[in-house]
């Protein structure tokens, strides 16, 4: 028996009526902070680098995907092995530089990654969710505020709308010049630091003025077009 088998075995165990009591009463919303917590902790292990705390933090990962389904098979809607059959398909479906015509090549990543895009628009585009007008992609809301930023400026440097925006463009680049890690670390913690004595939430309030730049450049776009 594969682990994966064996581990999806025991998770329908202590789901079953005799199993455990905590795990039969717990839905997707009970453990949705489970699956944040576990994913962070498979990011300290990597910031680590600790092999060994790696593959036990990625085990508990792992726990939340097959806990999650395990709740959808009782439902009746799907479970683990159709989870991971589509993100296979996904996969194949995506890489056809790859699985596809031998000829078909990608010369490097940042082609790829352009591919990437097109194909999964496309997806949406066949279930009904074309957004092709807007200029960003959508992100999902619950990720992180640096992230966010750091997605959104990307997709903004890639349509050539860095200077468009309310920031700065020159004393970017002027600041990434010099900046390493650790002066990189320094600084956000002091702004970090600095919006707790204002008392200022800095994740919302990075979120909102990101929120707001992609507001204006989409509203800017729209009146173009």
């Amino acid at each position: 028996m594969s682990e994966i088998l064996r581990l999806r075995e025991l998770m329908a165990r202590l789901r079953a009526p005799d199993g455990c009591p905590w795990d039969q009463e717990q839905t997707h919303q009970s453990i949705a902070r489970c699956l944040v917590e576990e994913a962070s902790e498979v990011l300290e292990a990597i910031d680590t680098e600790n092999p060994e705390l790696l593959r036990e933090e990625l085990g508990d990962l792992l726990l939340q995907v097959v806990f999650h389904a395990q709740i959808e098979e009782e439902a009746g809607r799907f479970d683990l092995e159709d989870v991971a059959r589509e993100i296979s398909e996904k996969l194949i479906r995506r890489h056809p530089h790859v699985f596809g015509d031998p000829k078909d090549k990608e010369e490097d990543a940042d082609a790829v990654i352009d591919r990437w895009e097109k194909i999964k628009a496309e997806e949406k585009k066949n279930r009904g969710e074309d957004n092709a007008s807007q200029l960003f992609k959508d992100l999902p809301p619950q990720i992180p505020a640096t992230l966010f930023a750091d997605k959104i400026y990307k997709q903004a440097c890639k349509l050539e709308l860095q200077r468009e925006g309310d920031w700065d463009e020159k004393a970017v680049n002027e600041r990434a010049e010099s900046l390493n890690e650790e002066k990189a670390g320094l600084a956000l913690f002091e702004w970090v630091a600095a919006c707790r004595q204002s008392g200022i939430d800095p994740e919302s309030a990075l979120r909102k003025f990101v929120t707001s730049q992609v507001q204006k450049m989409e509203r800017k776009n729209q009146s173009a077009g």
